[in-house]
C-alpha cells in the first residue's frame, strides 16, 4: 500500500480517471494520487482491478474500461459523477506491447494495437472535455514510450502507435489549452511491470537495467513524475514530454577506458 507521505496533499478534491489501474505503473499512479488526496476512478479490463477499490474504499472506485469501447467510457464517467461529482484529471495508461517483425506481422493485429494505444487515449479526451470544460480546468497525461522517440526493430506495430499517441497529444495540448486543460505526456524507458517482465522472456528485469543509472525502472517512478504533472506545481507546463528511462535515450553509453 502506499504511505501518505504528502503533507500537502497536492490533489485534495481532485477526481482522476486513470486507464489500465489493474497493475503496474496504472495501480501505482492510483496509489500514489489516493496518497495526494485525490478520488479515482480505476479502469481496467482486468478483474484485478476490484482489488484497488476494496484496499482504498472511499477513495477507489473500479470500473470495467475497454479503452477502444465508448460506451464502457461513457460508463466509467457515469460512475466518477455518480460518486465523485467531477473530473478534472484523466490518466491514459492502458496500453498493449507486441513484439512482431513486419513481415510476420497480420494487419488484425497492427489494427488492435493502434486502437488501444491510441485510439483508446482519443476517445477518453473526447468523452472527459465537456466535464473538463465544465469544471473550468483539466489535466490530460498520456502515456507513451521511448519507442515514440526513436524505433525498436520487432515493434512496428507498437512504435508506430505510440507515435502517433505522441502527435495527437501535442494537438490537443494546443486545442484544449484555451479551456484551461494541460495535456502532456511521459516517456517510460525499461520499467519492471508485466507488460514486458513475462515468462516468455526470463532475460528481461537484467536486459532491462542496462541503464547509465544502473538499474531497471519502478512503477513508481512513473507515478511521482505523474503525481507532479497533474498537479497545480506544473500549472505552465502542457505539450511537453518527459523522459523517464534511466539515461537510456540520452545518447550511446561507453563505459570508460581502463587507466594505464
Amino acid at each position: 500500500m502506499a504511505q501518505n507521505t504528502d503533507a500537502t496533499m497536492r490533489l485534495e478534491g481532485r477526481v482522476a480517471i486513470v486507464t489500465g489501474a489493474a497493475r503496474g505503473q496504472g495501480r501505482a499512479i492510483v496509489e500514489r494520487f489516493v496518497a495526494a488526496g485525490a478520488s479515482v476512478v480505476a479502469g481496467d479490463v482486468l478483474q484485478e482491478v476490484d482489488g484497488l477499490e476494496a484496499e482504498y474504499p472511499g477513495s477507489v472506485c473500479s470500473a470495467r474500461l475497454d479503452v477502444t469501447d465508448s460506451s464502457a467510457w461513457h460508463d466509467a464517467l457515469q460512475v466518477a459523477l455518480s460518486r465523485f461529482g467531477h473530473v478534472e484529471i484523466l490518466v491514459n495508461n492502458a496500453g498493449m506491447l507486441r513484439r512482431m517483425e513486419i513481415e510476420e506481422e497480420t494487419r488484425d493485429a497492427f489494427e488492435r494495437l493502434h486502437q488501444v494505444n491510441c485510439v483508446g487515449p482519443f476517445i477518453g479526451m473526447q468523452a472527459v472535455l465537456p466535464h473538463m470544460r465544465a469544471v473550468g480546468r483539466g489535466v490530460i497525461l498520456n502515456t507513451l514510450s521511448t519507442a515514440a522517440m526513436t524505433a525498436f526493430s520487432g515493434h512496428a506495430a507498437y512504435a508506430s502507435s505510440k507515435w502517433a499517441l505522441r502527435g495527437l497529444t501535442r494537438v490537443a495540448a494546443l486545442e484544449f489549452a484555451g479551456m484551461h486543460i494541460r495535456v502532456n505526456s511521459v516517456v517510460p524507458g525499461p520499467i519492471l511491470t508485466p507488460m514486458v517482465v513475462r515468462e516468455d522472456d526470463p532475460t528481461a528485469a537484467d536486459r532491462l537495467a542496462r541503464t547509465p543509472l544502473g538499474r531497471a525502472g519502478l512503477p513508481t517512478d512513473i507515478a511521482e513524475l505523474a503525481l507532479f504533472l497533474v498537479s497545480d506545481d506544473a500549472g505552465f507546463v502542457t505539450g511537453a514530454e518527459f523522459v523517464v528511462d534511466g539515461g537510456q535515450t540520452a545518447g550511446i553509453y561507453t563505459t570508460a577506458p581502463p587507466v594505464r
